[in-house]
């Protein structure tokens, strides 16, 4: 089959994207919801008195209690999606407004933020409102079918997600060591029924494997119709247990609930025919609607949306994780290209960094008290990632300048512990870092690992 008859003529059920619409809308309304109950908007975005900024982000600045109307829009944005109302403007005002949450301070990264953030993304391209939607009733149509290449771009990147996930975990360190699972496992010594379990080594070991085994495995167990089934009840189990082990939020939910997109229509209408159960009264006082049997994609609107957005966003989907490469150092100590790139619960660092302030002229120095600039939260992230030290240490640099201090340069004393290996020196003692600006370039002033953690 070639590209044009894809586009044009290879059809499916449109109740997929119904349902993962339903879905999606629902979670993100519950995460947000659940986020806030948690105080987590004012201690994460309100309370700092400083932001650590992604690169080329600094723009993006905290609203102060303006966070709270944000977290408002956002959250409305996501039940008019689960609604299907205004879908185009609200998937739209969801991945902006959720994006600019999550780039406010990058102490709060997790891999289910920006997967959200990429799915929102991509969500704005497909037609997930032509069915079983309030969308229908105020154009007074429904259609049965739709493209296939809108469901199959999700389903890419949920096996993207996945596959680069398990290849992460091929390393040395996860495979040979079970770390750093050898030490989290233990301390979870109180769970019922488990915990003594959890004590053992070769259940640490059985569990690197078999987690590295499950990522690779999961995308094509889904792929194919003879194994969905095993597939899905293996994910279900999988995020289950993380879940049960690990703070990991909402991202357990979200993939099971998103596995549900590789079923095939028979399901997704059973699950819509559940829904209207509870909607019969509502659903009895809405008027008929005319059915489409299938909605035309211009071919000119689908072969723009490849080949100017979807096909680039997916190749660098694709190689972006792989950015790491163009780096010398160990990956895991330098972290210079870890982020966005699938590497899921990969590391323990543990790390000590404390900044000393000099005048180059008279010498005279004193050592900064950093919890009188960061939470405790935000300084522990600090502690062990290079982009956060270079980026504090000028916040510290022209705080001191602003109150009068000459010839200011900043040192970092710093020790990191990687994967239960003992801690060291991670920057150099002898570098100003005020004069060392964040790029995309080598952090040279961070010292090597001396140790070689072999994978990808």
């Amino acid at each position: 089959m070639n590209l044009k008859t894809y586009l044009e003529n290879d059809y499916t059920d449109s109740s997929k994207l119904a349902v993962f619409r339903i879905m999606f809308g629902l979670l993100m309304f519950y995460s947000l919801a659940r986020f806030w109950s948690k105080g987590w908007i004012k201690t994460l975005y309100i309370d700092p008195k400083f932001h650590f900024k992604y690169f080329g982000f600094d723009w993006i600045q905290s609203l102060g209690d303006s966070t709270y109307l944000l977290f408002i829009i956002c959250a409305l944005s996501s039940l008019f999606i689960a609604l299907g109302l205004k879908y185009r403007i609200s998937i739209i005002i969801f991945f902006v407004s959720f994006t600019y949450i999550e780039l406010i301070d990058k102490t709060t990264y997790l891999n289910h933020y920006y997967f959200i953030s990429i799915l929102s993304f991509l969500m704005c391209f497909l037609p997930a409102n032509r069915f079983y939607s309030l969308d229908n009733y105020l154009s007074q149509t429904t259609c049965e079918k739709i493209p296939k290449w809108t469901v199959d771009s999700i389903k890419l990147l949920i096996c993207i997600i996945y596959f680069y996930s398990g290849l992460a975990k091929i390393n040395s360190d996860w495979i040979l060591k079970a770390m750093p699972l050898s030490m989290w496992l233990p301390s979870k010594y109180d769970l019922p029924l488990i915990g003594s379990i959890l004590q053992l080594k070769w259940i640490h070991y059985l569990m690197s494997w078999g987690g590295m085994i499950y990522d690779l495995a999961i995308p094509f167990l889904l792929i194919n119709r003879k194994t969905r089934l095993i597939g899905f009840i293996l994910v279900v189990i999988f995020h289950l247990l993380t879940k049960a082990l690990f703070p990991i939020g909402m991202f357990p939910y979200i993939m099971i609930f998103s596995a549900f997109i590789f079923f095939d229509s028979s399901l997704h209408h059973k699950i819509i025919n559940v829904i209207n159960i509870f909607l019969k009264y509502i659903r009895q006082s809405l008027p008929k609607i005319e059915t489409i049997k299938i909605i035309q994609f211009k071919t000119n609107r689908s072969q723009y949306y490849l080949k100017y957005l979807l096909i680039p966003f997916f190749i660098f989907q694709l190689l972006f994780p792989f950015r790491y490469m163009l780096y010398p150092g160990e990956l895991f100590w330098n972290e210079q290209g870890y982020r966005f790139s699938w590497r899921v619960m990969l590391i323990e660092k543990k790390g000590y960094t404390n900044f000393k302030i000099i005048d180059s002229i008279s010498k005279k120095a004193f050592y900064v008290e950093n919890s009188d600039f960061l939470t405790a939260f935000q300084e522990k992230q600090m502690s062990f990632q290079p982009d956060f030290i270079i980026e504090y240490a000028h916040y510290l640099g022209d705080h001191f300048k602003g109150q009068g201090h000459k010839n200011i340069q900043v040192f970092a004393d710093s020790y990191v512990g990687l994967n239960g290996r003992s801690s060291k020196r991670f920057i150099d003692n002898k570098v100003d870092l005020y004069k060392k600006n964040e790029s995309f370039k080598h952090k040279k002033w961070v010292l090597p690992l001396n140790d070689e953690i072999k994978g990808f």
